[in-house]
């Protein structure tokens, strides 16, 4: 499992306090995937550009599938545009993978046949792997779902600042600061848009 699969299926837990936002997981997704790739060997992070390395093919496919789409070409892609161009739609990409390899189920709220429909971590090998990795608090997972609101219940957990000094490595405390950034930022759109909104609805309703 990457740590991207790792913070998806985090991410599912179907407790109310871990709701997350799809735009907001799918930046860190895309951050997931630069840390393991970094971790590999196949990129570094200069000045928040993301320097690749020799060509390399994961096993995994969705790595493998973000690998392929890293831009090698000087003077190469900045960290935070890589979040936004890989992110799209990348929640859903994750979902997908995870419920074709078994590693997620589908079940409905409620007592009724017809409920509403959610998704959840199956038992699993790979999910219970991903839930101990997050039962102790590996530092990079917890930084990540600190930047879409989960709180991994450690005492500096909430601005996530706690986790980024803990990682040992600058390259990857810059992909978590860039997430956290890019976090705020789409949180911003959508508090622009819900005022633009209502604007709109009050010139219609008139006085």
């Amino acid at each position: 499992m990457t740590t991207a699969k790792d913070l998806f299926i985090i991410a599912m837990d179907p407790r109310p306090e871990r709701s997350v936002g799809q735009g907001d997981l799918s930046l860190a997704l895309a951050g997931a995937e630069l840390i393991d790739l970094l971790g590999a060997g196949a990129v570094t992070v200069d000045d928040d550009r993301i320097v690749t390395g020799e060509p390399s093919t994961p096993d995994d496919r969705l790595l493998g599938e973000a690998a392929a789409a890293l831009s090698r070409e000087e003077p190469y892609e900045l960290v935070e545009d890589w979040l936004w161009r890989r992110g799209r739609e990348l929640s859903a990409a994750y979902r997908t993978a995870l419920e074709g390899a078994g590693e997620l189920k589908r079940k409905r709220s409620g007592l009724l046949p017809f409920g509403p429909e959610h998704v959840e971590p199956a038992d699993t090998p790979a999910t219970r792997r991903a839930a101990d990795r997050w039962e102790e608090n590996e530092p990079v997972l917890a930084a990540l779902a600190s930047a879409v609101g989960i709180d991994s219940g450690r005492p500096d957990a909430e601005s996530g600042l706690g986790e980024e000094s803990d990682l040992g490595d600058e390259a990857v405390t810059t992909v978590v600061a860039v997430v956290h950034d890019a976090v705020m930022e789409l949180e911003a759109v959508r508090q622009r848009r819900t005022i633009e909104n209502t604007a709109f609805a009050n010139i219609w309703r008139g006085p």
